[in-house]
Parts: structure tokens; C-alpha cells; sequence
């Protein structure tokens, strides 16, 4: 049993690593806070003095707004379904005995580590490209026009996009899961003579139900500030245009500060309110 002594000298040795990581966190967000109510605009006079809740109207009743919450969240949502779909489906057949077993599952968890930037250019000019992408020349084959991706169907192509990242994530954390789950019991369903379909629906996805909300919850976070794929893609034209490039757009391109850290503020409600009815919605699973 630890003593009084041992324990105040592990929080001594991790107070400097609190500290810091407080300050990593608060830092940022005290001085978006600060600068929300602030006229501040560096290349166009600086420091023009407070606009108490200005910012924060200008922003909201921008007709940009709530076209960029809407896009957000279809992006969240479509990458979500796509991902945790075919993560079951890619995981279960990924734990199928088969030969070279290894490296197929290599080279489907490779994805994930490619950055963002370099994903989207590959499917901008070598899938999506309407002249010479894989698509267009599919398209051909089967005597259709080509689809110009990113303007006729730019959020399924942002969705796309995001999805074939994250794709490798829900696989390998649900092949994980599914691995965990106990053999005997699927042999006694099959003796029994359950059928395949009945067999997954009882047995096998109540057992990924925790899993399945880990792989939500995760990425959810980062999709809610999803920016670099868009800014390569589309650069927020034809519909594109989520919360987090709005902000951008406000803080680089109009050089206005204040109403960027208004924007950002909105950002961490939104982000907050979505972790929350998950929390609330899917967290559930973490109890049981």
C-alpha cells in the first residue's frame, strides 16, 4: 500500500507535466478569448480596440454560417457511417484465416499514415481528376461522361476522402475487438444452428457495441476540424466550406483576428455539444 509520502512525491513528480499540459490547453484558449472581443486586424491598423460581443453577432449572422455547420456535420456523419460500416465488414474478413494474412492487413491499416494533405492531392488528380483519373476512364469504359468530382459531387468527394484516412483507424480498433471475442460461443450459436446473419446480429455486434463507440467518439474529434483535405480539394468552393475553413478564411484571407477567435469560440461550443449528445447517445456503451 502506497504512503502518505510516496504519493506526495508521484504527484511532485508529475505536477511539472500538469502544468505544462495546462498551459498547452488554457494558453490558446484565453487568448481566443481575449481577442473575440477585440477589433483587431494586423494589416489594416492592429489593435483597434474592444467590440465587446461584435464579433460573435458578425460572425453568427453571416450567411457563411450555418451553410459551414451544415457541411461540417454531413462530412462527420457520412465519414462516421462509412467508416464504422465497412470497419465491421473489413475486420471480420481480415480475421478470417487466408494466406499472407499480414501483410493485407499492412497494407489496409497503411493508409492511415499518410498525411492528409498528400491523400487528397492522390485522389484529386489520380481518382477524381475528369480528364485522366481512374473515375473518369471507368466512366468511359462503361460508355458514361465523367463526373467532375469535386464540383458536382464535392462533399461525397470530401466524404471519400476522409473516410478512405479514417477507414484503417475503425478497422484495426474493431479487428481488434472482434479478436477478443470468444470462439466457443459462436461455435455453440453455429452447432446450434444459427444462421450466419442471426450469428453477427446477436453475438458478434453487441460485442463491438464499446468498441464502436471508441471509433465514434475518436473521430468525431478530429473530423469536426477537418481543414487540410478541403483547403487541397475544393478550398471551400461548392458547398465545402465547413466551420473550421470559415475561420480560416476570416483569419488569413480577411486578416481579421477578433472574428476568427469569435469563430474559433463557436467551434469549441459546437465541438462540446456533439461530444456531449454522444456522450449522452452512444457513451452509454462505455457502462455497460
Amino acid at each position: 500500500m502506497a504512503t502518505q509520502h510516496s504519493r506526495s512525491a508521484a504527484r511532485m513528480m508529475m505536477a511539472p507535466a500538469v502544468v505544462l499540459l495546462l498551459g498547452w490547453m488554457l494558453v490558446p484558449l484565453v487568448m481566443t478569448l481575449y481577442f473575440s472581443f477585440k477589433n483587431y486586424l494586423p494589416l489594416r491598423g492592429g489593435d483597434l480596440g474592444w467590440a465587446g460581443f461584435d464579433n460573435y453577432v458578425r460572425f453568427v449572422s453571416s450567411s457563411a454560417f450555418w451553410p459551414s455547420i451544415q457541411a461540417t456535420l454531413i462530412i462527420v456523419g457520412g465519414a462516421l457511417i462509412i467508416t464504422v460500416g465497412f470497419g465491421v465488414l473489413l475486420g471480420i474478413l481480415l480475421n478470417q484465416p487466408m494466406w499472407g494474412q499480414g501483410v493485407v492487413r499492412i497494407l489496409v491499416i497503411a493508409p492511415f499514415f499518410v498525411m492528409p494533405t498528400v491523400s487528397a492531392l492522390v485522389w484529386k488528380n489520380m481518382f477524381m481528376d475528369p480528364t485522366n483519373g481512374l473515375f473518369a476512364h471507368l466512366w468511359r469504359f462503361f460508355g458514361a461522361d465523367p463526373v467532375v468530382w469535386l464540383s458536382d459531387a464535392s462533399l461525397t468527394s470530401i466524404i471519400m476522402i476522409v473516410s478512405w484516412q479514417w477507414l484503417p483507424f475503425a478497422t484495426l480498433i474493431l479487428l481488434t475487438a472482434i479478436q477478443s471475442l470468444d470462439g466457443e460461443q459462436l461455435e455453440a450459436s453455429e452447432m446450434d444452428g444459427a444462421p450466419a446473419l442471426k450469428r453477427f446480429w446477436y453475438i458478434v455486434l453487441p460485442h463491438l457495441s464499446r468498441a464502436i463507440t471508441i471509433v465514434i467518439l475518436i473521430e468525431t474529434i478530429f473530423l469536426l476540424s477537418i481543414f487540410a483535405e478541403i483547403l487541397v480539394t475544393t478550398g471551400g468552393a461548392f458547398g465545402t466550406r465547413t466551420l473550421t475553413y470559415l475561420i480560416y478564411q476570416r483569419v488569413l484571407e480577411s486578416q481579421n483576428v477578433g472574428l476568427g477567435s469569435a469563430g474559433g469560440v463557436y467551434a469549441i461550443i459546437l465541438a462540446n455539444i456533439v461530444a456531449i449528445f454522444l456522450m449522452r447517445i452512444v457513451g452509454k456503451n462505455l457502462d455497460a
